[in-house]
């Protein structure tokens, strides 16, 4: 006997994801979360404050992202993701004002290192090429083992990009995790990795078309619903409290816990799960971008990280942003606005402005923390989990949640009993 159906505790991207995969396949479906929408940490909502929509944070994913490019193609998804038409990486000094930007080649054979105009000033080919060492790391290197991290190139490509991409100091990052992001992205040339953003939205691009694809399936979604307790018995979960009293899970019945690692390991201690974590801060501003600038930009020696050009607003982002996450919202926003300023060459007041905090937004990026991963398959022979956070291969990233929803409806379809 195979599962019939599936309940679903959480209804981020891996919770869709999974759901997307085994109504597809004909399995019923439902799927609950606690909070006031789907989505989990990629949410999109109306700021008053601004007077405008604006995603939590500014979530890239990759043009050779292949989990997002399946998942929208099945919900038809047809918000286009935006973003450049060559893999051209902007920068900008802010301590000299020097500018420069990264040109990546199309194809798979990396010509672009060997030329000056398309890499950081001042850099050689060898500097990039060495980045080699990376694939070849073990589960246990860190990638300051791997790399030089005290050349140009690292403090004005290599590190600003991979403390985006592993959201963790990147010199202490997973060697094994980063070569896996260069794998699928850098080594297949510059189609594989442009830049792509949600615009106008991340609830456009990803979620609401797979909640409506969900409903026209019959796949109801309740939001408000916090899972409050897994009953076990034996090598299965025999019950689900919700908070009004233990509901038994049928025989024919798979639970997906689709929910935050630390919401996991609560309802089930049993479960391996990463326990360090590393914050993101963004700065939103309602301004509309300057004509002529870039998509995105990577802002060296200021506060902020990364600045995006949106047509209704400026925002930017900092990454393992532990050591500034608690400081004052008003401050955060002064500073991000005069590393925006001096981005984008003008001096003006600080329009409305709003800045999102995420204490916990992704695990530490770490060997230490990536063995602590868990798979999709538990004890519990009808529990499987989903998550960025589970096992995928990758970092905490959009693409790995997908993946792993992907991964959980896949060995539910396959179990037999």
């Amino acid at each position: 006997m195979t599962f019939a159906r599936a309940t679903i505790a959480g209804a981020g991207l891996a919770g869709l994801s999974a759901a997307v995969r085994l109504a597809e396949a004909g399995v019923r479906v439902r799927i609950a979360d606690s909070a006031a929408q789907a989505g989990g940490r990629c949410r999109s909502y109306y700021d008053r404050q601004l007077g405008l929509t604006i995603d939590n944070g500014n979530h890239l994913v990759l043009a050779g992202n292949e989990a997002v490019a399946r998942f929208r193609t099945t919900i038809g998804a047809t918000q286009p993701l935006a973003g450049p038409e060559q893999a051209d990486f902007a920068f900008v000094d802010l301590t000299d004002g020097a500018r420069w930007t990264i040109r990546i080649n199309q194809g798979r054979v990396p010509w672009w290192v060997f030329s000056p105009g398309r890499r950081v000033p001042g850099t050689g080919a060898l500097d990039y090429l060495r980045l080699a060492r990376l694939i070849t790391g073990g589960p246990r290197d860190i990638v300051g083992d791997r790399v030089d991290t005290d050349s140009p190139a690292w403090r004005k490509l290599i590190a600003p990009v991979l403390l985006a991409v592993l959201n963790t100091p990147p010199a202490s990052g997973s060697a094994q995790l980063t070569a896996q992001v260069l794998r699928e992205s850098l080594l297949k040339g510059g189609q594989a990795s442009l830049p792509r953003i949600a615009e106008p939205s991340l609830a456009a691009a990803f979620v609401d078309p797979a909640v409506a694809w969900l409903a026209a399936r019959e796949a109801p979604l309740t939001l408000g619903r916090r899972l409050r307790a897994i009953v076990t018995e034996g090598d299965r979960v025999s019950a689900l409290d919700w908070g009004d009293g233990a509901e038994p899970v049928a025989a024919d019945e798979a639970v997906i816990l689709a929910v935050p690692s630390w919401v996991a390991t609560a309802l089930l201690p049993e479960i391996s799960a990463p326990d360090a974590f590393h914050a993101i801060v963004n700065g939103h501003f309602a301004l509309p971008a300057p004509h002529g600038m870039p998509p995105m930009q990577g802002l060296i020696g200021g506060t902020a990280e990364w600045l995006f050009a949106f047509p209704d607003r400026l925002s930017v982002t900092v990454s393992a942003a532990d050591a500034i996450v608690d400081l004052d919202r008003e401050e955060l926003a002064r500073r991000f606005w005069g590393d925006i300023q001096r981005a984008c060459g003008f001096t003006a007041a600080m329009p409305a402005w709003q800045i999102v905090k995420e204490k916990r937004a992704t695990f530490a990026a770490t060997p230490a923390q990536d063995a602590k991963r868990p798979p999709a398959t538990t004890r519990w022979r009808n529990l499987f989990l989903a998550g960025d956070w589970v096992q995928n291969g990758l970092p905490a990233t959009i693409e790995g949640a997908l993946r792993a929803g992907e991964t959980a409806a896949r060995l539910v379809q396959q179990f037999r009993h």
